[in-house]
Order: C-alpha cells, then sequence, then structure tokens
C-alpha cells in the first residue's frame, strides 16, 4: 500500500487569497462574537458551580487525612476538578479559537500498578492540583470580571438600539407619559445641545449612542476576554511539552514489555514444536540406527535394508520440521541480502502461489530490529495460510510511507490470502503474539477477517521510533 501526500498548490498570478484588511477582520471577530457571548456566560455558572463544589470537597478532604478518609476524598475532589476543567475546555470551542491539546494524565510506566498506585496516581500528576487551583480560585475569579463586563456590552449595547421600542412600555411622569428625569436633566444641561427637545427624545438619542458605540466594539470586547480565558486555560488546563516525554517514556516502556513477552512465547513455542516434532523423530531415529546396527551384525541384509528406509524417512521428516521451525528464525539471507530479498525468498518457497510487490527502499529505511520483526511477522502469516485458511494464493506487499519532506516515516507490511477468513486475535495464540511483536516496536497490527475470505493482516510500524 503506498501512501502519497499531496502538497497545495501555489496561488497564481491574479488569483485571490483570504480576505484581508480591517473590515474582512472586523467581520471575522463578528462571527466568532456569539459564541464567545455565549462562552462567556456559560463559564460564569460553570465557575460557580465548580468553586462551590470543589472548596468544600477539597477542605474537608484536608481535614479528614488524619483519619485516612480525607486521602479518598481528596482523590475524588481532583477527579472532579479535572472533569470542570474538561468542560470549560470543551467550552472554549464555542468561541472559534484553538482546541487545547489534552495533558498527560497517566504518567506512571508499566512497572508502576497496583492499588495505591493507581489511587495516588492523580495526587502524584500536577495537572490535577492546576485543574483544581483553576476550577477553585482562578476561574471564578476571571469569569466574574468577564461576565460583569459581557452582561455591560450585550446590555447597553442591545438595549441601548432598542430602547425605542421598550422604553415606551417603561412607567414615565409628564402629562404625556414620555417625561423623564434624567433626560430632562440632561436637556437642561445641555441646552446648546439639546435645547428645545423633548426628555424622551434626548435619552432616545443617547441609549441610540451608546448602544451604537458598544455594540460596534462588542466583537474587540467579548473576543478579547474569550482570549485571556483561552490563554489562562492553555497555560493551566493544556498539554506540556514534558506530556509528550512522559507518554514516550510510558509508550516505550509498554512495547518493551509487549517485546519481551512475545519473545518468550516465541521461545516457548519453539521449545515445544522441536520438543514435540524432530526431536522425537531424532529419538527414532537413534533407535532405528541401533537396530539397524545389530541386524548388520546379525548378517540380516534384508532388515538392516527395511530399517535403513525407515530411518531415512526419519530422517528426511525431522529434516522438513527443522525447516519449517526455522522459517520463523532470521536466515542468513536477510543478515546478507536485507528485508526485500528475504521476502521475496519466503514468498518464493511457500506453498502457495505468492505474489510480491516490495519497495526496494526498504532495506535502507528499515533497522535489523525492524527486518527480523517483519521476517518473522510474514512468516507466520505465510505459514497460518497454508495450514489453517485453505488459502491457494496469496499477495505480500512492503511500502514505505514518507512524510512530506520524502523521508520515510512507517513501514506498511500486507499479508492476503484469499483463503476461507475468519481469523481473529486469540489470548495465547499466534496472532495475539504476531501484534505483542508488533507493539514491541510501537506499530500495530490490523486484521480484516470476514467469514468466506479473503484474509488481509497489516502490520504498521513507525521507522522514526523503531530504528
Amino acid at each position: 500500500m503506498t501512501v502519497t501526500t499531496t502538497e497545495p498548490a501555489p496561488l497564481q498570478p491574479g488569483a485571490s487569497g483570504p480576505a484581508t484588511g480591517f473590515w474582512a477582520s472586523y467581520g471575522r471577530a463578528w462571527v466568532r462574537t456569539p459564541g464567545s457571548a455565549l462562552y462567556l456566560l456559560a463559564v460564569f455558572v460553570l465557575a460557580m458551580i465548580s468553586i462551590s463544589v470543589l472548596a468544600p470537597l477539597f477542605w474537608t478532604s484536608v481535614g479528614l487525612l488524619v483519619i485516612l478518609i480525607g486521602l479518598p476524598l481528596g482523590v475524588l475532589t481532583l477527579l472532579l476538578a479535572r472533569g470542570f476543567g474538561v468542560a470549560d475546555r470543551f467550552l472554549l470551542l464555542l468561541t472559534g479559537l484553538p482546541e487545547i491539546d489534552e495533558p498527560e494524565w497517566n504518567r506512571d510506566t508499566a512497572d508502576r500498578t497496583g492499588f495505591w498506585m493507581t489511587l495516588t496516581r492523580p495526587i502524584r500528576n500536577a495537572h490535577y492540583w492546576l485543574y483544581l487551583v483553576h476550577g477553585m480560585i482562578v476561574n471564578p475569579l476571571i469569569s466574574t470580571i468577564s461576565f460583569a463586563l459581557t452582561t455591560v456590552w450585550l446590555s447597553v449595547g442591545l438595549g441601548g438600539l432598542t430602547y425605542w421600542f421598550w422604553g415606551s412600555f417603561l412607567p414615565r411622569g409628564g402629562s404625556d407619559g414620555r417625561d423623564g428625569e434624567w433626560g430632562r436633566f440632561v436637556g437642561d444641561y445641555l441646552p446648546w445641545l439639546f435645547g428645545g427637545w423633548s426628555s424622551w427624545s434626548v435619552e432616545v438619542t443617547l441609549y441610540l449612542v451608546a448602544g451604537i458605540l458598544f455594540t460596534a466594539t462588542m466583537p474587540w470586547v467579548l473576543g478579547g476576554l474569550a482570549r485571556g480565558h483561552h490563554a489562562v486555560a492553555t497555560g493551566m488546563l493544556g498539554r506540556w511539552n514534558s506530556d509528550d516525554l512522559a507518554a514516550e517514556v510510558r509508550a516505550e516502556s509498554a512495547a518493551r514489555s509487549a517485546a519481551v513477552h512475545a519473545e518468550d512465547v516465541a521461545l516457548r513455542r519453539l521449545e515445544r514444536d522441536i520438543h514435540d516434532g524432530p526431536q522425537q523423530r531424532l529419538v527414532r531415529l537413534q533407535m532405528d540406527l541401533a537396530a539397524l546396527e545389530r541386524r548388520a551384525e546379525a548378517g540380516d541384509a534384508d532388515a538392516a535394508a527395511e530399517l535403513a528406509r525407515e530411518a531415512r524417512g526419519h530422517a528426511k521428516a525431522a529434516l522438513d520440521e527443522l525447516r519449517a521451525l526455522s522459517s520463523g528464525v532470521a536466515p542468513p539471507l536477510l543478515q546478507d541480502r536485507g528485508l526485500a530479498a528475504a521476502l521475496d525468498a519466503l514468498a518464493a518457497g511457500s506453498p502457495l502461489w505468492a505474489q510480491v510487490e516490495i519497495d526496494p527502499a526498504i532495506d535502507r529505511a528499515v533497522s535489523q530490529e525492524v527486518a527480523r520483526t517483519v521476517y518473522f511477522v510474514v512468516a507466520e502469516l505465510m505459514t497460518n495460510a497454508v495450514k489453517h485458511s485453505g488459502a491457494t494464493a496469496a499477495t505480500v506487499r512492503a511500502s514505505l510511507r514518507r512524510s512530506t519532506g520524502g523521508v520515510p516515516t512507517h513501514l506498511d507490511v500486507w499479508v492476503v490470502d484469499n483463503g476461507r477468513g475468519g481469523a481473529v486475535i486469540t489470548t495465547g495464540h499466534g496472532l495475539e503474539g504476531l501484534r505483542e511483536r508488533v507493539a514491541g516496536l510501537r506499530g500495530i497490527l490490523v486484521i480484516t477477517s470476514p467469514v468466506g475470505g479473503p484474509t488481509s493482516v497489516g502490520a504498521h510500524i513507525p521507522l522514526a521510533v523503531a530504528s
């Protein structure tokens, strides 16, 4: 399977790109304004709920630490703080700002297991404590400020523009019912501007001007408040550079454990197969040779010839079984000529009719460790196709997946047979061992095997990590 990448075509002369300039930027800001307003209102509610839940739980857990009940209660508090932080990050998607990456919640390696390690994992992870501080202190403070400003801008902006309508329904003084104290006061105070105006006209005009100003600046104000929340959340709720290192360490530990287990299973299986197969035949061969020696000494030529024929049959059977077992062990050809030649020879020696599609560049791209694992996986899959699937033909395909710069990043290997299908991964069986071997190189094994066939098994191995 060949993966190709395409680059965006450059703009031709005269072609128009994204709109730029003040009005284009202002228009895009207005598009994000409804989402920002909804977020700023909703996050205030979330912040009030979080502080009312987290603060009592946290201080109660601190007080109960002396009787150990506080430990699980504190862990529960940290888990709830994580939930409130995740909800805040989810609400931030309404603003149209970039999504905040998920932190690494589990920094423990595969060897750090057990009840207490699992229970205390949130306590040992700084992200949980930052989420607690955010949900209990920081978010309530900044949400209160942003909620107040948002409310002011929305009410003055929208209310000022529509005051001419809803203001007429308010109770007012004067003989005509349209006299207002503050409108009359402004008219008296600024006679040069509102001379001869009614108080109602003054109020409508001032509200309208305020509404226009607040509405015009609403995208900047609400957008700025949303960006402030986003910046705080990025620093306190987002992913750190050390999280990538922790994830790498955990993945390496898991891959190493999978590789060790796979090698152990493979060695035990090889030991069992040698004991049950070639070893038994060699014991029988030894017995036949001893009997042959006695017959020869007794001068019984016919019996000696018969025993010689049986011994030769056992020797041939033992040799065939050893050859079959050696298919799972890296041959000298792999070391001398590379993976492409070894896979080609493996397919040529299979009882199946095999089509081979191999990128010759894989020999330069893969390490010896990857080559040995890939050879073993392909050999095992070809053996399974012969023994269990009833297949008559198979395809072996190996290709490199490259980055935009042309650097090989993954090796993709597929074995497809036309057998009866129905292959599944079962604990303790061959496909499970293959998956663990591939996982030892940080790769994945993909199986598609519907009943009736065909069966497709793909191993996808990252070269940058494995090599």
